[in-house]
């Protein structure tokens, strides 16, 4: 599926960061190995995550998203609570 489809936001263009994620996600490998042994299927090594870099949004970006966002209040753009706890 294309970012335009799966994406609310009107004109939105993929990246290529969603680019590979796309790609690392078609070429998982799932398994369904319930071994005692494999206790570390759920654990991802600190030497394999990515270091954090600060991306500015062009101003067309940064109007897009304001555009397409469902709610504003005292002009900050409010998203729906998504941890519960």
């Amino acid at each position: 599926m294309t970012v335009d489809i799966l994406s609310s936001i009107k004109g939105a263009q993929p990246s290529e960061s969603v680019n590979q994620l796309f790609d690392v996600i078609k070429n998982a490998v799932p398994t369904n190995n319930n071994s005692l042994n494999n206790v570390n299927r759920n654990c991802v090594s600190v030497s394999d995550l990515r270091e954090d870099v600060v991306i500015e949004s062009s101003e067309i970006e940064k109007q897009l998203i304001i555009e397409n966002f469902p709610n504003k209040k005292n002009g900050f753009l409010v998203v729906a609570k998504v941890i519960e706890g």
